[in-house]
């Protein structure tokens, strides 16, 4: 055997990301998995409550800032123009820093936004402020699929069940206790805003540890050192025996190898391989008529979810319901989410197909709105619980979203694209229902719309549901 041969290095086959992250994540020490699911626990409680507990106090809002019906509108459609923007940003984001420091630095922003906005004292100031707190829930908002994805791979539907279970218990307590706090703290709607800022700032503290945590299947991953100078060593196949593959130029090395660089556990492989490993290829999302599917989906649960947190306790108050009650109405809406919202995820994972979910989930809907038009106030917990069931459609598009793709990299792009381009579909729902409103002087002709967008929901939910990959879609 020659010298050259002797230094011939064996290696076992390339493991994907994907494989990498679960190696990572079975080696983690139990605390840290209990930390993981703190956080994940804490951040779902923040992603509603800036918005429930507005929808709450809206009336008293717009007196104090003297907003028109069209302006309050406005206000109601901030939540998805905010998500639709920064949402975008956050896979760039946490490959740069990390999932754990993104997230962490959303925790901050709702915080600093919900203690800003109670006391700018005018709309503008009220809509930057709120801004920056949907900002932090916009990049939470996209990243929580994707840890679910890199820490739980086995257990998708289970843990996206509990983040959901979890967000509809924050969105639900926003809606119910905001009224009676606020008349505890004095009754100035400020405080009563103003005091969810607390829940954020707690859900900061499970993140800062896994900041600072390396190796984990939620560490930023850096691309391997390049090569230092000198004589490249070959790849090795399977077998152990040598290759000659391209450098990285597409051309043969000129001693017949290929350019190689360290490998995990100090073994060589090559620079092309290695940059493979390390960062796949983007998919060409826009080509998926899944992907597509899935955002409009998304984008017509969100808008049948935002008209709902930001005006229907205002159609319970408008059809002589007192505040309090309207408020624990919508709070009825919101915590019929939290059995739900872990069912559903349990159920659509042991489906072929999610589409009997979507329909079912519509036909509620179709029930409740009807109610709502015909008798507000007469059926109302009967309405508020049929609506309920049927805002469940939104833990039903994150669970999706984690079946349709087969890599976390591809849960990622997924997941900013579905949400990004859903948030967009779905500004201007909130803000069609606010001009109907104050032009039509009652609420049948806003209702009607609500109803009548559950059929696109329906059929494009039904679409999405099909068992298929956006990778192998994309990469037609």
């Amino acid at each position: 055997m020659t010298g050259e041969e002797t230094r011939t290095i064996m290696s076992p086959p390339t493991r994907g990301p994907a494989q990498e992250a679960d190696l990572r994540t079975s080696h983690a020490p139990a605390w840290l998995t209990r930390l993981v699911i703190a956080g994940i626990v804490l951040t779902a409680l923040n992603l509603r409550p800036a918005i429930t507990s507005l929808g709450a106090l809206l009336e008293e809002v717009r007196d104090g800032l003297g907003m028109s019906g069209s302006v309050a509108g406005l206000l109601t459609s901030v939540p998805p123009l905010c998500f639709a923007v920064f949402g975008v940003m956050a896979p760039r984001l946490a490959r740069r820093f990390g999932l754990p420091a993104v997230v962490c630095a959303g925790m901050l922003a709702i915080g600093t936004g919900l203690v800003i906005r109670p006391f700018t004292g005018n709309t503008v100031g009220f809509l930057a402020a709120s801004a920056l707190a949907l900002m932090g829930i916009a990049v939470s908002n996209v990243l929580m699929p994707v840890i679910v994805k890199r820490w739980f791979p086995d257990r998708v539907g289970s843990m996206t069940g509990l983040y959901s279970m979890a967000l509809a218990l924050g969105t639900a307590s926003a809606a119910a206790v905001t009224v009676p706090m606020t008349r505890s703290l004095g009754g100035g709607w400020q405080a009563g805003l103003g005091v969810w800022a607390g829940l954020a700032a707690v859900a900061v503290l499970p993140w800062l540890p896994l900041v600072r945590a390396k190796g984990t299947a939620l560490s930023v991953e850096r691309a391997p050192a390049p090569a230092p100078a000198g004589r490249r060593e070959p790849a090795s196949a399977p077998d152990g025996r040598r290759q000659s593959v391209p450098a990285p130029d597409g051309h043969p090395a000129p001693d017949g190898h290929q350019e190689s660089v360290p490998g995990p556990g100090g073994r060589r492989e090559s620079a092309p391989a290695a940059d493979r490993r390390r960062e796949p290829a983007p998919l060409r999302i826009t080509r998926s008529r899944t992907a597509w599917a899935l955002a409009v989906f998304f984008g017509l649960q969100a808008t049948a979810a935002y008209i709902t947190m930001g005006w229907m306790a205002q159609i319970f108050r408008d059809a002589g319901v007192p505040a309090g009650t309207a408020g624990l109405l919508l709070a009825v809406t919101m915590v019929m989410g939290v059995p739900l919202a872990f069912v559903i995820p349990r159920l659509a994972t042991r489906l072929p197909h999610q589409g009997p979910i979507v329909i079912a989930l519509g036909l509620c809907g179709f029930a409740g709105y009807a109610g709502l038009y015909l008798a507000p106030a007469g059926g109302a917990w009967a309405w508020a619980l049929l609506l309920g069931v049927s805002n469940c459609a939104f833990p039903l598009a994150l669970t999706m979203v984690g079946m349709r793709a087969r890599t976390g990299a591809g849960v990622a792009q997924l997941s900013a694209f579905a949400q990004s381009t859903g948030y967009l579909i779905s500004i201007p729902g909130p803000l069609l229902v606010g001009v109907l409103y104050q032009h039509s002087g009652g609420w049948g002709l806003p209702i009607a719309l609500m109803a009548g967008l559950m059929v696109p929901q329906i059929v494009v939910g039904v679409l999405a549901g099909r068992d298929r990959t956006v990778e192998d879609e994309a990469t037609r």
